[in-house]
């Protein structure tokens, strides 16, 4: 458990990393990392460090598309927890 713990953590701040990168493309307006690599981060588990990027880097927030996506993201992040929870 704790190399799982170890991973969460890991894959969070990359997610958070790479996301503020990105946004700071964006403003350079420079080659951007695409949404897919993006929304794959927090399928692998990263999706808290997502969120608390959108938040604190303003990023991606207004993108209807990208929300949605971001949000099945979450949904199934959840389901998968639920689904060890309880499986234990």
């Amino acid at each position: 458990m704790t190399y799982l713990y170890a991973y969460l953590f890991f894959i969070n701040v990359l997610t958070f990393v790479v996301f503020g990168w990105d946004k700071n493309l964006a403003i350079k307006n420079k080659g951007r990392i695409s949404e897919k690599t993006l929304l794959w981060l927090g399928i692998i588990g990263g999706a808290l460090g997502a969120f608390l990027a959108m938040k604190f880097f303003r990023h991606k927030t207004k993108k209807k598309s990208f929300l949605i996506r971001f949000g099945m993201v979450v949904v199934l992040q959840v389901l998968l927890m639920v689904f060890v929870l309880w499986g234990k």
